[in-house]
């Protein structure tokens, strides 16, 4: 009996030691990231950038894989059925947490799936209006929709997407009817917006800010806690009346949820350094993003509150996937 005891005892403190010992030859080989979206996409853009930066830190290849399809599901689905061994990692944003409350096809959990590494960047949203939609401000946009209830429409990239459910938010928590005309894509929905031939959109700042100084777009708010420091004039939608409808667009990196601990926090601590290089402050900010970082707690936080939230606006506005 204690030899059998000494055994346990022995397995189970080179059970404790595996995890650091794995750091410590970590990395070692070369690392892909899967991009569940095209090229050239914000989250393929954010992959590369890190990815690179991690190659030269670490003086291992990092490659970019892109595996777009079903919203990205398909890229999802891969990256949480992969080894949990550090090798596989996945770049994902908002889409991550909107998918399982949208679609029963899901086939992951973004509780249980996947081991949060880093919230990578955040993005803010704005409430625009054509310039011919006659209304000034959140209220006089409220006033007229409910005063012509169903004849006003807003734009968005798709059925599902971010900003999509962030209007039927708006709607919900205002009790306006206005009209969803959902598009293939986002670079469509902004021209007809600017061309007037719909009337709301919910797109990021940094998109609509041309349009804004063209005169062809009116912006009524941020959705941000904060003023946009590049339209300080335009309040947020929390000084407007509507604390509750605060949405955002963020990005993450995620590890397979059988990752040990010691390998996702020395990601984390990667990640953090990398996002506070000068040049990748500029590559962000050239997408209208700030980088974010933080434990990865802060990311598994934020999907946690994003499913929560998104789940119970769609059922109450009976939304569902395509």
């Amino acid at each position: 009996m204690p030899n059998q005891r000494l055994t346990a005892a022995a397995l189970a403190l080179a059970a404790l030691a595996a995890g650091p010992a794995l750091a410590q030859i970590y990395p070692s080989r070369t690392i892909t990231i899967i991009a569940p979206f095209s090229p050239g996409t914000g989250i393929d853009i954010l992959a590369r950038t890190c990815g690179q930066k991690l190659s030269e830190r670490w003086g291992v290849p990092v490659v970019v894989d892109n595996k777009p399809g079903a919203s990205g599901n398909i890229g999802t689905e891969l990256a949480a059925r992969a080894a949990g061994d550090g090798y596989t990692l996945m770049m994902t944003a908002t889409t991550f947490a909107l998918n399982p409350a949208l679609s029963k096809k899901a086939q992951y959990d973004p509780l249980k799936s996947f081991a949060p590494v880093s919230l990578v960047a955040t993005g803010v949203l704005s409430f625009a209006v054509s310039a011919n939609t006659p209304a000034a401000n959140i209220g006089e946009f409220v006033a007229l929709a409910k005063s012509n209830p169903g004849k006003l429409n807003y734009a968005s990239s798709g059925n599902g997407t971010p900003q999509h459910l962030t209007m039927e938010l708006f709607k919900l928590t205002s009790g306006v009817d206005v009209t969803h005309v959902p598009y293939k894509g986002a670079a469509e929905a902004t021209k007809d917006l600017a061309g007037a031939h719909v009337d709301a959109m919910i797109l990021p700042v940094h998109t609509v800010a041309p349009l804004v100084h063209a005169g062809k777009v009116r912006l009524l708010a941020v959705l941000d806690d904060e003023r946009s420091p590049v339209f300080p004039a335009v309040p947020t939608l929390k000084e407007a009346g509507y604390p509750e409808v605060e949405s955002s667009v963020w990005y993450g990196l995620m590890a397979p949820a059988s990752t040990p601990a010691d390998i996702v926090r020395k990601l984390n601590g990667e990640i953090s350094a990398i996002l506070a290089l000068a040049d990748v402050k500029e590559i962000l900010a050239r997408q209208g993003l700030s980088p974010a970082g933080g434990q990865p707690e802060r990311l598994s936080r934020l999907v946690g509150t994003e499913l929560q939230r998104w789940r119970r606006v769609i059922e109450q506005a009976k939304i569902r996937a395509d």
